[in-house]
């Protein structure tokens, strides 16, 4: 899913080579439970909107609750870091997930939707304060020359985690014959609410397993030795010149990420219930959960490809052509149906993969001192998937589920338009 790195971050030292190599297993495992835990997320969406018979906008909110802790938590993760440092950070970050994770089971024993929501912002707050500490200290954890490599290598990780995370939640979570919307409506109150309980049970093994390993995985992490990074001594005389928000190429690319993590939620969100459909894939939702897994795990082939292309194409021109390949996709699935709707949807997941990086690199592009607030800008807009889910939902209400998928449409065409124009650097606006 996203990932940001620090200027400061960047242009930091390690102690030793040996210990760097030895930390690099420890922190990939971080990336790996994150990416996991975030696409798990896509089986709670149908799971829940089926227990509590919600609609679609009310369901998005657990994809609201969850990104708008990278709003509300990035700025002061960044603060947690200069007050305790990376590996105290990550601890922190790792146990107030398992807190989070903890908090399924009362939700789950009540039932209750908003307490559901509740545990899922603070795992999502844990997550923030590991996204915040771990990514940048991956990028120290060695040569500068190697940055790039060591980052896709625990990148490829955390798409690892998104792939798995259907597999393994959809057989736990996910029953194999739900009872219909209709049947429940029938069903008298008691009766009901012992349903309800029953099926919000099946999240209670799974979420105390995963607060378990996030604990142990915290103690793990507290006790091993992990090369502390060495502070980045500022030239008093460099300060930044002028205002962040003068530079247009950052403020499109904060918005190209806003729209961009919102179109990747909104569509690994609707994932389950839009193959379910007699006209779509017609399936069950416990098979629809697998076939989410092939659109996570089309990001990490196409993370793999989109490097090697990289070296011979531009930024630009190559999540221009990204861009417009995944709306072309999103459109032929709106207006077909069976097979093609089905295989179009997942392969957008393929496109999806280089543009985080993309737009993150063309949007801090020569903001010199200030690239260090660019990048906070840039984290906080991760926000869009909060709130462009939630649209969709309601879209989805209003409409239906196939015509909802044109605002994917519409934030692939923007992100095209910033390769291609908005990321161009105005000479006026370069920083010296």
């Amino acid at each position: 899913m996203a990932n940001a790195v620090t200027t400061e971050a960047v242009q930091a030292s390690t102690t030793t080579t040996n210990s760097s190599r030895g930390a690099m297993p420890v922190v990939t495992t971080l990336f790996f439970m994150w990416g996991f835990l975030t696409c798990l997320n896509d089986i709670l969406v149908p799971h829940l909107k089926a227990i509590f018979d919600l609609k679609y906008v009310q369901v998005m909110l657990v994809q609201f609750a969850f990104f708008s802790a990278y709003a509300l938590f990035a700025i002061p993760s960044g603060k947690v870091i200069d007050w305790i440092g990376y590996k105290k950070t990550m601890v922190a970050g790792l146990m107030t997930m398992a807190l989070g994770a903890l908090l399924f089971i009362p939700a789950a024993s009540v039932p209750s939707f908003p307490l559901f929501l509740a545990a899922l912002m603070i795992l999502a707050a844990g997550i923030t304060a590991l996204q915040v500490s771990a990514n940048p200290y991956v990028a120290v954890l060695g040569s500068p020359e190697t940055a790039s490599s060591r980052l896709n290598w625990t990148q490829a990780f955390n798409s690892l985690g998104t792939f798995v995370a259907p597999f393994i939640g959809g057989a736990l979570i996910l029953s194999s014959a739900p009872k219909t919307v209709e049947q429940m409506r029938q069903m008298a109150a008691p009766e009901l609410q012992a349903y309800r309980l029953h099926e919000a049970a099946s999240v209670k093994l799974p979420y105390l397993g995963l607060a378990i390993a996030l604990f142990v995985l915290g103690l793990i992490i507290a006790k091993v030795h992990l090369p502390k990074l060495s502070v980045e001594h500022h030239d008093p005389s460099s300060k930044p010149t002028g205002s962040v928000w003068k530079r247009s190429h950052l403020v499109l690319g904060a918005l190209a990420i806003f729209v961009y993590v919102g179109a990747e939620v909104s569509i690994g969100s609707f994932l389950v219930n839009y193959l379910s459909q007699p006209n779509i894939g017609n399936m069950a939702e416990k098979m629809a959960a697998n076939y989410v897994a092939l659109y996570w795990g089309g990001a990490m082939v196409g993370r793999f490809i989109g490097s090697a292309l990289l070296r011979k194409v531009k930024t630009g021109t190559l999540l221009g052509i990204f861009a417009g390949a995944a709306a072309s996709l999103v459109l032929v699935s709106m207006v077909t149906t069976g097979h093609v709707a089905m295989w179009s949807i997942l392969a957008v997941g393929l496109f999806n993969s280089i543009m985080f990086p993309s737009i993150f690199t063309l949007a801090i592009a020569e903001l010199g001192t200030l690239t260090g607030k660019g990048s906070g800008i840039i984290v906080s807009a991760i926000v869009g998937g909060a709130i462009i889910p939630v649209i969709q939902g309601a879209l989805a209400d209003r409409f239906g589920i196939q015509p909802a998928f044109l605002l994917p449409v519409v934030c692939y065409v923007y992100i095209a338009y910033f390769a291609l124009k908005g990321s161009l650097v105005k000479p006026q606006e370069a920083a010296a």
